[in-house]
């Protein structure tokens, strides 16, 4: 799966299957990180299916990654949902992370709201913060580019000036100032994982300019541009960083932060789907 040589067939398939499960793909698609898949709950006439059902989509082994696709409607507006991702820490090349990605934009959506959560690391950030990711750093030491480029794709060498929608950010920090949401911005950090990074690393990470870190996302957005999808990234900031405070990083609390703030990411999505 997701070799150069087969990718078209493989995403082929894909849209077939999702075809047979859910009709006609929605415009606009949601990848929800760890704790945050709860979101699909206020999905509205839900339909639901395993990663195990869908090729080329692989069940997580994580703790608060759902693994399911579901579609409904989000505030009355059509959506499909990935409750729950995959990780390059888990043992998947970067091309089988970022497939369930592209096999949905090929299906049809056109936008993606890419959620994770993340350690804060700007002083500007608390834990259960909202953060409008602005631009990021790949520093996983992969890319899902590499090799052989399908030009049906995407092209050898897409740009990256605007991975995350100026427009849809406006959008986004318009409702949240109209909801009363303290919805900050910044810039995402991912790393390789599955380790928490070391105080020393999240200094240097801080020096290079990144806000919020963590394990995820940063793939999936250069795969859903090099294919020409709309992109708005969101971060819940679950903890302060390693050395930011004297607390030890556990995923536990992670998944009770996200679980706290999804009230807030609820009425975030809701609004946006339906402005956008």
């Amino acid at each position: 799966m997701a070799d150069a040589s087969n990718i078209e067939s493989d995403l082929a398939l894909a849209r077939k299957v999702l075809d047979s499960h859910f009709g006609d793909a929605p415009k606009i698609g949601l990848v929800l990180g760890s704790g945050l898949s709860d979101l699909v709950d206020f999905f509205e006439g839900a339909k639901e299916v395993s990663y195990s059902e869908l090729p080329g989509f692989i069940p997580s082994t994580v703790e608060g990654h759902k693994g399911t696709l579901v579609a409904g409607n989000l505030g009355g507006v059509p959506v499909v949902a990935m409750a729950g991702r995959n990780h390059l820490y888990e043992g998947h090349s970067a091309a089988a992370v970022v497939f369930p990605i592209r096999a949905l934009i090929h299906w049809g959506i056109d936008s993606v709201v890419i959620t994770n959560a993340a350690g804060g690391i700007s002083s500007n950030l608390a834990e259960g913060d909202l953060m409008l990711i602005s631009d990021h750093l790949n520093l996983t030491g992969r890319n899902p580019l590499v090799g052989e480029n399908v030009d049906s794709l995407g092209p050898r060498f897409p740009d990256m000036s605007f991975a995350y929608d100026p427009e849809l950010r406006k959008k986004a920090k318009e409702i949240g100032t109209k909801g009363g949401l303290d919805l900050k911005e910044g810039v995402y950090a991912s790393n390789l994982g599955p380790s928490y990074e070391t105080p020393a690393e999240v200094e240097m990470i801080d020096r290079m300019g990144a806000d919020a870190v963590g394990m995820s996302t940063v793939l999936e957005v250069i795969a859903a541009r090099h294919a020409g999808a709309r992109v708005l990234g969101l971060s819940c900031i679950t903890n302060l960083a390693a050395g930011k405070s004297k607390n030890v990083l556990s995923h536990d609390d992670v998944k009770d932060v996200a679980n706290r703030v999804k009230g807030r990411m609820q009425h975030l999505v809701t609004e946006f789907v339906k402005a956008i």
